[in-house]
């Protein structure tokens, strides 16, 4: 693995591991630190497979950019974006349509600063943009991505919400905002729109990925930040009334491996289910 910088930045935390600078560890990227790196170790020796289902993640987002490329969506808006590494959202976007927008979205200082200097060197400023905001205010935030300019909010585009959900998006009173969140962003979504998600569960997983992912959540939530695994009914619930793409909610390996790309990550499990992560792509009416 590549090692990341050293020197403090500013907003930095560099007391605790974050989670976007470890699951950057994870893709092969070098914007974390030693903290990081070492948490990341911690992981994969209780969750041996934990890198592979990052990057399982990784490839579902490649695949569900390509096939909305395909279905004529050329504006995205990725919350969550986290460190740039291992193929971005613009980057897969511009293979198939040139033309195509995205906005990126996280409140890790590392992934916001890394992602302004991955645009400034390889971006188009017309055309893609990152900002520093929070899933949990989507008023505040969906502002701020119409005030950017490269996207326009009243015409169809394709929202990512991708291995965020199950990092738990605690409200004033400790009450896990997410689901509440993504319902509001379902409503300010225009008709045709569509909703890509992926989040782990903790249902139809083999015994020994079961056991494992056990071990790494408590991991994850004394050291970093808590969790909230959902089933596949609470995951189907997070889609409202959109109209779900075939195959539906499936794991994330399973989901159109015919829409793979040069640069995206082949993970090759036993079984799908062996990903540890469920996705979908809906569509408002």
């Amino acid at each position: 693995m590549a090692q990341g910088p050293e020197e403090p930045i500013p907003g930095v935390d560099l007391d605790r591991p974050s989670v976007a600078r470890v699951y950057d560890w994870y893709l092969g990227g070098t914007a974390n630190w030693a903290i990081d790196r070492e948490f990341g170790k911690m992981v994969l020796a209780a969750f041996p497979a934990g890198m592979y289902c990052a990057r399982a993640n990784r490839a579902f987002l490649h695949r569900a950019v390509r096939h909305l490329v395909r279905l004529g969506v050329r504006q995205f808006v990725d919350i969550g974006s986290g460190v740039p590494t291992m193929g971005n959202v613009h980057q897969i976007a511009d293979e198939v349509a040139p033309d195509s927008r995205v906005v990126y979205i996280d409140r890790e200082p590392v992934a916001v600063a890394h992602s302004r200097i991955l645009l400034e060197r390889h971006g188009d400023p017309e055309r893609h943009a990152v900002i520093q905001g929070d899933l949990r205010e989507p008023d505040e935030l969906w502002q701020s991505v119409a005030d950017t300019g490269v996207v326009d909010l009243d015409e169809p585009l394709a929202l990512l919400v991708t291995a965020v959900l199950h990092i738990q998006q605690p409200g004033p009173d400790g009450r896990d905002l997410g689901p509440e969140a993504i319902a509001r962003y379902r409503e300010m979504l225009s008709p045709g729109s569509y909703l890509v998600l992926s989040q782990i569960t903790h249902e139809g997983l083999p015994d020994d990925i079961a056991r494992q992912l056990h071990a790494v959540i408590e991991l994850y939530d004394t050291n970093v930040s808590k969790h909230v695994l959902r089933s596949n009914a609470e995951i189907h619930a997070l889609f409202g009334d959109f109209e779900l793409l075939d195959p539906g909610v499936t794991w994330t390996a399973a989901w159109h491996p015919e829409e793979s790309g040069a640069n995206t990550p082949v993970i090759d499990f036993a079984d799908p289910s062996e990903a540890g992560m469920l996705a979908g792509v809906a569509r408002k009416p």
